[in-house]
């Protein structure tokens, strides 16, 4: 904080010392409140910020009605800058622009000439090119303005004045709804059809405690400039409509079309709101080449003036649903509108309405334009009789008059001290035109003063009755729905309202792309993947001083299991594979399985299958196979294993008899049905050694015999009598020829 007294300004103002965060505190709250207040959240009467509403108010003083020609927007702008809003011409020129796009408002309230943009994202021309006038709907909202329905304030030079709200006769803000970020607060309200909006006016003023389930009856949901289809449940639209937040889903809409010899075709033909064509397709075509749509061959953009999106499809056999499901959930067919209902309420506070809030601020607003356009005209009418009844006194006493007219320097004080006038009676008497002394004229006054009389009465009835009120504005309902609802081409209901999406599962070898390829580890734990199924994979080079141990067949579809002598195992999907132009890349690092431990077993998932596991002491058991399934890069611990020991053998269960054999050569035949079946542990002694541990262990059939590989072929084995025995038994030598390596390959 300063310490010394500063001097007072040139103005001889005061000069306070003030803390630095004091200081910045109230600066920064006056900013926030000015952006709040001014620029970024709607009325909740008229759904205008400032900025459209003083180019709304501009255009009409400049006289763009619907029915008259266009103007420059250059000039528009102009005058909304010069005399309105002290503001960039680009910001006030994209505020005029966005109200005349009739894909970014519902129901727009510029009508433009000239390139105003369009759904791929382009921009508009220069304000020097384009020009503008005012639609029918704008003239709606600014109908009575000029009958006192609204307060007005000076402009920012004190130059014009300006309306505070529009007398808005027609409901805006939840017509065309709202967007806007303020400081600490933002908005965000969808369109919805004025004739769904109309009908739950009329309700609400039939039924001022409606529900807003009630409500929402009347309105679905929102209707989106763009079309699409709301994939929500009524439940979560009611719910989101009850508190002023919540989301909604939209989707593109699209239909199936059928070409020759049972090919078919996608066309989309509607877009979610707010996304740019353009970059739709952009960026479906960076995931066709990234092949992360296995189902989509190509995208086609045929659209003129209305959006034809035509997707083509891998083949015919392709489910149409599985296709649309992928790319909503990968692309923008598929989005989410953020409902959030923060407006300024009559009062200018800022809060979060529910939709009966919204829709009773709206009809408020709408009884006191009534009332004080009411009043106006009672003024008005009050004006005329006062001057009419001056010319009836004129009349019955015509001659007396014009002689006072001519004979008098000042005939003013005469005439109203001869015939006890107002000062405005004699005004009027005093500029009346000579061809208005008819006889005719007298009777068409003493008619216009009679209905007056009776337009008083009536004006007068009607402040006094509530009810009469709002009967009167029922009707205003009525005639809004008559010249914008569903009856009209600009009414009709755009946005489908369908049902939340059924849960369509796109499996994950769905997302991928299916081709054939063989998984090559090697003896040191290199792994890779070549295409195509190899018959000889003998010609597969490897590092010097590495040699094959693994070689499957596989398709990229295909999750791989991998089981480590650390008794872990690890999943890895096919189509994570390196390729097979190099050496590949070494298993532990792709799966955390450290540099102390070597690849046990590689082999293909097949849901529902069981394994057997065992250690190089001996123990092992049965496991089911979905129950492995990794779902990090750690694996799953399933064989625990303690001191020297390891997991040594993993088969798939493929039989009723279970064969090990140990580093001894020893081998044994026992039932499976001696094996449990555990998730996890240590297991049961399968075989007992006194030296080495266990090789390799296989499940077989009996009654097929057991099979081994030899480096001629495959040879069997069906008299199996000797080597048969108990589980956890010590066992024999094998049959001649059995392989030295003590592996059944």
């Amino acid at each position: 904080m300063a310490t010394d007294t500063l001097p007072s300004g040139p103005s001889g103002g005061d000069v306070r010392d003030t803390r630095l965060a004091e200081a910045i505190s109230e600066r920064y709250l006056s900013y926030a409140l000015s952006i709040i207040m001014s620029r970024s959240l709607p009325d909740v009467r008229d759904g205008l910020k400032p900025v459209h509403r003083r180019l709304l108010y501009a255009m009409r003083q400049l006289r763009l009605d619907p029915d008259q020609g266009f103007k420059k927007c250059a000039r528009v702008v102009g005058d909304v800058m010069g005399k309105y809003h002290p503001h960039g011409d680009a910001a006030i020129y994209d505020a005029l622009v966005r109200l005349a796009q009739d894909f970014s408002v519902r129901y727009p309230l510029i009508e433009g000439q000239g390139n105003f943009g369009n759904i791929d994202g382009d921009n508009a021309a220069a304000m020097r090119y384009t020009e503008s006038r005012l639609t029918q709907v704008a003239q709606a909202l600014l109908a009575g303005i000029d009958e006192d329905a609204v307060d007005f304030r000076e402009t920012y030079d004190g130059m014009e004045t300006e309306p505070l709200v529009m007398p808005a006769g027609f409901p805006n803000l939840l017509a065309n709804g709202a967007a806007g970020i303020a400081v600490g607060m933002a908005t965000n309200i969808p369109p919805h059809n004025v004739d769904e909006i109309c009908s739950a006016l009329l309700h609400l003023i039939k039924t001022p405690n409606a529900t807003i389930g009630k409500l929402v009856e009347f309105m679905p949901g929102p209707d989106f400039p763009t079309g699409g289809v709301l994939a929500e449940d009524r439940e979560t639209i009611t719910a989101a409509y009850k508190i002023g937040r919540g989301s909604f889903r939209i989707r593109a809409k699209w239909e199936v079309e059928k070409l020759d010899r049972g090919q078919y075709q996608i066309v989309i033909t509607e877009i979610p709101y707010q996304v740019q064509k353009a970059r739709l397709i952009e960026r479906v075509a960076d995931l066709l080449q990234n092949r992360k749509l296995p189902f989509l061959e190509d995208i086609i953009d045929e659209s003129t003036a209305d959006v034809r999106v035509v997707l083509v499809p891998k083949s015919r056999a392709v489910e149409p649903d599985l296709l649309m499901e992928q790319m909503f959930k990968q692309t923008d067919l598929e989005s989410r509108f953020a409902l959030n209902m923060n407006v300024l309420d009559a009062d200018h506070t800022p809060r979060v309405m529910n939709l009966r809030e919204v829709l009773q601020a709206y009809l408020d607003h709408r009884h006191e334009v009534l009332v004080r356009r009411t009043e106006f005209r009672l003024g008005k009418i009050a004006a005329r009789m006062e001057v009419l009844e001056g010319y009836l006194v004129a009349y019955l006493n015509l001659d007396k008059v014009i002689k006072i007219i001519r004979e008098k320097d000042e005939p003013k004080p005469a005439l109203i001290k001869a015939f006890k006038l107002t000062d405005g009676q004699a005004d009027a008497i005093l500029n009346m035109r000579l061809r208005s002394l008819r006889k005719l004229e007298e009777m068409e006054i003493r008619g216009e003063h009679d209905d007056l009389k009776k337009e008083r009465t009536q004006l007068n009835k009607l402040l006094k009755d509530e009810k009469a009120r709002w009967k009167v504005i029922a009707d205003e309902v009525s005639d809004i729905k008559k010249h914008f609802g569903a009856k009209t081409a600009l009414g009709k209901r755009r946005t489908e309202v369908g049902e939340a999406p059924a849960v369509v599962d796109v499996p994950l070898e769905a997302l991928i792309e299916k081709e054939p390829i063989t998984v090559l580890c090697s003896d040191k734990g290199w792994i890779k993947a070549v295409k195509g199924h190899l018959e000889n994979v003998k010609d597969v080079k490897y590092k010097e001083g590495d040699k094959g141990k693994f070689a499957i067949h596989a398709e990229t579809t295909d999750k791989l299991i991998v089981f480590g002598t650390n008794g872990r195992f690890y999943t890895l999907g096919c189509d994570k594979l390196p390729g097979g132009r190099g050496f590949g890349e070494p298993v532990r690092l792709m799966l955390d399985l450290g540099n102390d431990h070597d690849v046990v077993g590689l082999f293909i998932h097949k849901p529902g299958e069981k394994l057997l596991v065992a250690s190089s002491s001996g123990r092992g058991f049965v496991v089911p196979e979905n129950d492995v399934i990794a779902q990090t890069k750690g694996g799953k611990q399933v064989l625990n294993v303690s001191g020297d020991e390891e997991a040594a053998a993993v088969c798939r269960i493929d039989g009723d008899w279970v064969a090990v054999i140990g580093e001894n050569r020893k081998l044994l035949l026992f039932p499976l049905d001696e094996v449990p079946e555990m998730t996890r542990g240590r297991g049961v002694f399968l075989q007992k050694y006194k030296d080495g541990g266990l090789a390799d262990v296989k499940t077989f059939t009996k009654k097929e015999g057991l099979t081994w590989r030899t480096g001629s072929g495959v040879r069997s084995e069906t008299d199996l009598l000797a080597w048969e025995g108990k589980r956890a038994q010590a066992g024999r030598l094998p049959p001649k020829g059995f392989p030295r390596a003590g592996k059944f390959g």
